[in-house]
């Protein structure tokens, strides 16, 4: 390496790597006590201590808390892609808050939790206080979807349990479909 310049003292001196910028220990702890390069050093032990932090955290994670980040996830993608819908069930377009109803819930068909054709936009309303307004939802369902696809849906499915790779790899696939869906409509 060819040669650079003491921060420090000014000597010159050859470096043994390349982002070493003083001759020695002494001129290094003389110019670890400047005050920039103490916040400079300061501001990389947070970084590092939050990027601890956040690992701890993955490990403390339970299987349910990557449950309920896919499903936040993917509810959000439901609410973008029937973005122009109005609610499946009351078909109204409001101001109001919107849900990604379940048509079969997830309580009664956890298999069906992260099924596209099962989960579509509805207000708050109908979800919550009319418990999905289900006749409504099912009239608009076949209408939108078909009766043999409804007919599905209402059938027997095989139970599935999802793993915490399962789960992450459902995150990853609606995170990029969002983005997606983003990038469309920008």
């Amino acid at each position: 390496m060819k040669q650079k310049t003491c921060k420090s003292c000014g000597a010159k001196f050859r470096p043994s790597l390349s982002t070493q910028k003083a001759c020695g220990v002494q001129c290094a702890l003389e110019l670890a006590k400047k005050p920039e390069n103490q916040a400079v050093a300061r501001k990389a032990i947070a970084q590092r201590e939050r990027q601890e932090i956040q690992v701890r955290k993955q490990k403390l994670k339970s299987r349910a808390d990557y449950v309920k980040e896919a499903q936040a996830v993917f509810n959000q993608w439901v609410r973008l892609r029937d973005e122009a819908q109005p609610c499946i069930s009351c078909g109204r377009h409001h101001q109001g808050k919107y849900d990604a109803g379940h048509y079969r819930t997830t309580a009664a068909c956890p298999e069906l939790r992260f099924d596209p054709l099962n989960v579509h936009k509805q207000c708050s309303p109908c979800n919550t206080q009319l418990s999905g307004n289900i006749v409504e939802y099912r009239l608009e369902l076949i209408r939108r979807i078909g009766q043999e696809r409804v007919d599905w849906i209402e059938g027997p499915h095989e139970a599935k349990r999802y793993t915490i790779d399962d789960l992450k790899a459902i995150k990853a696939e609606y995170r990029a479909k969002i983005k997606h869906l983003k990038e469309q409509a920008a």
